[in-house]
């Protein structure tokens, strides 16, 4: 099983905006390649960061207005999220070092 847990509309706010830790989104969707190239790297860094990151998906077909509200203008699309704050991201698939070295800083 994925290590990760997808969110919808309904839960964004309590468990990304509102987490007492940090929540990495791949803002994703189903027909994507790259995001299916890119999941299991993300799967590996949930379980590097377990305890410490919570890493979700959001299937952005699924509410088309949150990828707007958030300017995701391509998937797959991540953000971190600290103290419910988007604090950085990146586009586009990446290899594991470029997510680590983006994200990082970020984790304390």
């Amino acid at each position: 099983m994925s290590p990760l847990r997808e969110v919808t509309t309904s839960s964004f706010e309590s468990e990304v905006l509102q987490a007492e830790r940090p929540v990495l989104v791949e803002f994703t969707a189903e027909w994507c390649a790259p995001c299916k190239q890119l999941k299991p790297v993300l799967e590996e860094l949930a379980r590097d960061w377990a305890g410490a990151v919570d890493v979700v998906e959001f299937d952005v077909d699924k509410d088309p207005q949150m990828a707007v509200r958030y300017r995701v203008l391509g998937v797959p699309t991540m953000i971190l999220f600290v103290n419910g704050e988007a604090k950085a991201r990146l586009t586009g698939f990446k290899p594991k070092k470029a997510i680590v070295k983006k994200f990082g800083p970020h984790l304390g």
